[in-house]
């Protein structure tokens, strides 16, 4: 176990290296003597956070690295990550961000996870680290809120037009990306071009009698061992993973129409004749997505309204459209989502995937005609109503959708960078030493 597990598995993933795990947010380390370093906007970088974070930039570049710029240096690249992870908290802030408790312990989980550790384990490593499950917990959070912000702000401001993903999709690139995948089995009986007329039957026998033995039930595996004679017959003609784009055009035209297990006559090409098995196939072909059309009341907590008082009017309101009041008219009169309450609280028909964990989650568990009980998700307290359920075959949709999630993810980087250059100008940024 390395020393520095934190370093290995939090941070570097979330926001691009913008935050680099220490011990500098907790108390007790703290110097009794601080001062402060630079002032953002309405927040403070002290001089003991900006130790912290170098000692600890300092260990992670000397196991990397023989020769490192000057300390002053790296005191200035450090100085204004800090400066800038405060200006996106503060953003954060303004726009309500807060992860939840249970997205929290979720990264967590998954840290413990990767280091195939108990959390008990993990907690005894925190401790000798000095670091506790609470402030690992804390660190997670600050690092969660921050690139919750990005991904919100930053895919906002990038614009993906219906022009540009026709565009996309009749590129080569575009194909490629997203063409189907299929996980192949090959047997090859091998014949040249210039090979006598005896010599290509029988060969084309071969082939033939090997397809009649695997419609009877043959093993493809087996068969491809002791007849093929191409260089993946010792993997039984396993060939791994082809995207339909990248497959000689021959044999992705037999592919088309060929469903998963099953396996293609023998057909003949320059090299042979040849037998194709599709072993598994991602994307292509009908893609049947299960929609849901949901409804939901909303209540945000405050000052004025705690969790329990908020679970406690949902539970009433629940208990009211039980007893024959309108949901629509329920929701209209105290939903607190803008972009629903107008309508009665009606959310349309929905993917998997298009809402929060939490609120996906209830939604899947709960029956078509019923209300869920009050839950609570990154948003406030919801209660919600299935009305329907539906199979659709989204497969040009999905399609459009993978071209567009290319599209916006090759802009990302640009428009990341453009942005937090931006909201650094905008911030009151005084540097003190």
């Amino acid at each position: 176990m390395k020393k520095n597990l934190l370093k290995r598995f939090i941070s570097t993933s979330f926001i691009g290296g913008l935050l680099l795990l220490n011990a500098g947010f907790s108390a007790a380390q703290t110097v009794m003597l601080d001062r402060v370093v630079a002032i953002v906007d309405e927040d403070l970088v002290l001089e003991s956070e900006l130790k912290t974070r170098t000692a600890s930039v300092l260990e992670r570049l000397q196991a990397q690295y023989n020769q490192l710029p000057p300390k002053e240096v790296l005191e200035k690249q450090i100085l204004e990550q800090l400066i800038l992870e405060r200006v996106q908290l503060q953003l954060a802030q303004r726009y309500d961000i807060d992860p939840s408790a249970e997205e929290v312990d979720q990264a967590i989980a998954r840290i413990a996870q990767r280091n195939q550790m108990t959390m008990e384990q993990l907690a005894a490593d925190l401790q000798r680290q000095n670091l506790s499950l609470d402030e690992l917990r804390q660190q997670i959070k600050t690092e969660l809120t921050i690139n919750q912000l990005q991904q919100g702000v930053v895919n906002s401001r990038i614009r993906v037009t219906e022009q540009e993903i026709d565009n996309f999709l009749e590129s080569t690139d575009g194909k490629f990306a997203t063409s189907p995948d299929f996980h192949l089995g090959h047997i090859l009986i091998a014949v040249s071009g210039s090979a006598d007329p005896a010599m290509v039957s029988a060969a084309e026998k071969e082939a033939q009698d090997i397809y009649n033995k695997l419609k009877k039930g043959g093993d493809f595996e087996q068969l491809a061992i002791s007849h093929s004679n191409d260089q993946s017959a010792l993997q039984g003609g396993d060939i791994g993973w082809r995207k339909l784009a990248q497959l000689p055009e021959l044999f992705a035209k037999k592919l088309e129409t060929l469903g998963t297990g099953e396996v293609t006559e023998p057909f003949r090409s320059g090299a042979g004749f040849h037998i194709l098995k599709n072993i598994e196939q991602r994307g292509g072909g009908a893609q049947l997505v299960e929609q849901t059309k949901a409804r939901h009341i909303l209540v945000k907590t405050s000052e004025i309204m705690d969790d329990s008082q908020a679970r406690a009017k949902l539970a009433a309101l629940k208990k009211r459209i039980e007893n024959g009041e309108d949901f629509a008219k329920l929701a209209r009169e105290n939903s607190e989502d803008t972009g629903s309450m107008l309508s009665g609280g009606d959310l349309g028909w929905s993917m998997p995937g298009m809402f929060v964990p939490a609120f996906e989650e209830t939604m899947k568990e709960t029956a078509v005609g019923e209300i869920s009980e009050p839950f609570k998700s990154q948003y406030g307290w919801h209660i919600l109503q299935v009305q329907e359920r539906r199979q659709e075959d989204m497969s040009e949709q999905m399609k459009r959708n993978q071209a567009s999630n290319l599209i916006r993810s090759r802009r990302f980087d640009e428009e990341f960078q453009s942005w937090l250059t931006q909201i650094r100008e905008e911030a009151y940024v005084e540097i003190k030493i």
